[in-house]
This record gives structure tokens, C-alpha cells and sequence, in this order.
């Protein structure tokens, strides 16, 4: 299957590795100076571009957490035509540092994934210069992402915002009690600039 110019390029704007080290420096109070790698993968590769990612305290990079998987693809509304859906490692311990060490993900099956159906954004895109783009993503009206995780419920907010060089992550989590944020973009996006571009073949 062929893709679009628009999704080959969020592809390569999401595939990389990131920190947040000018924005954890100017407002500490506020944000932890964060890596976050995303990773291409080969999966769902017939009609998707699909990326790992994960993030780590810059002080304990040997601890990473948050795996996920993120499927970009087709949408099927010409106002929003990308969409992204994500999904949840059933076993995050066994892909944990697989950011920094891509080998891991080397084995990665589909039949190893959870889909978490209310985690889905559409992508707005903007188009600022010749095949460049800024793209937006947001959670569809009435939607929810929320999941079962080590037994306990997980609701959050997803979102962001990329462009070539920055990528702006609006996720935080949502005590489903109150419906207030406590961890993540309480106040504002992780602002991210990205250090190192990474390819997944051809098709990025």
C-alpha cells in the first residue's frame, strides 16, 4: 500500500529521540528533564507506520517507563485524514529500555499488544512550507482512554502537536474520581526538541 505524503511525513516527524532540556531548565518547578524515544517498528506494515515509545527521568535513564505503541495511519474523515491509535504492551517489563535498545523490539509481535480502543487521536495538518507540516492530534468528541493496568484503572488525556524539529506531548493522567490531572502536562505540553532522527526504511 502506498501513503500519503501527510502520513509519511508525521512518521518521520514522531520517529526520534527527544528531551525536553531547555524547558525542564527554564521552569523546573513544573517539568522533569525528560528523554522520550520513538522507535519505528515493523507492525501493522500493510496499510500503518508504527512506532515504540518510552521516556526516562534524565537522571535515571536506566529506568524507563511508559511503553507504548503508537499506529499511525488512513483516517476515514477528509477534515481529519490521520488518525493514531494506540496500544499497550501486554508485558511493558519485557520491552523496558528497548528506546536506547532497539534489539528488543526486533521480536515484537502484534500478538503481544493490548488494543486500547478510547486511546485513538485524529491529526490535523497544516501545511507551513513546501512538504513541511505542522500537525495537531487530538481525542475525538465522546472519546475516552482508559485501561486496566496491574489491576488498577488508568484514564488519560492524550494529544500533541509536531513538526520536524519539536514534538509537544499534551498526555496526562486523569483521576477518573475528580477528572483532574495528576501527573504529565498539568499546566502545559512537554515542549520537546528532537536530538537525533531516527528511519524505519523507504517508506520514512
Amino acid at each position: 500500500m502506498s501513503f500519503s505524503p501527510q502520513l509519511i511525513a508525521l512518521g518521520n516527524y514522531l520517529a526520534g529521540e527527544f528531551d525536553n532540556r531547555e524547558q525542564a531548565i527554564a521552569e523546573p518547578v513544573w517539568y522533569v528533564h525528560l528523554r522520550l524515544w520513538q522507535r519505528p517498528v515493523d507492525l501493522f506494515s500493510e496499510d500503518s507506520l508504527t512506532i515504540f515509545a518510552e521516556q526516562a527521568n534524565i537522571v535515571k535513564l536506566d529506568q524507563p517507563y511508559r511503553q507504548r505503541i503508537i499506529r499511525l495511519r488512513q483516517g476515514r474523515d477528509c477534515e481529519a485524514p490521520l488518525e493514531v491509535q494506540y496500544y499497550m504492551p501486554k508485558d511493558p517489563t519485557a520491552l523496558k529500555g528497548a528506546g536506547s535498545n532497539p534489539a528488543l523490539l526486533d521480536r515484537l509481535t502484534l500478538d503481544q499488544l493490548d488494543l486500547l480502543p478510547g486511546c485513538i487521536l485524529t491529526v490535523a495538518q497544516e501545511k507551513i512550507a513546501p512538504s513541511r507540516y505542522q500537525f495537531t492530534a487530538f481525542p475525538p468528541p465522546e472519546t475516552r482512554c482508559s485501561f486496566t493496568y496491574l489491576g488498577n484503572t488508568i484514564q488519560v488525556s492524550l494529544g500533541f502537536e509536531a513538526t520536524e524539529a519539536t514534538f509537544h506531548s499534551y498526555d496526562k493522567g486523569i483521576d477518573s474520581a475528580t477528572g483532574k490531572a495528576t501527573w504529565g502536562a498539568i499546566i502545559g505540553p512537554y515542549r520537546y526538541t528532537k536530538r537525533e532522527q531516527y528511519f524505519q526504511s523507504s517508506k520514512i
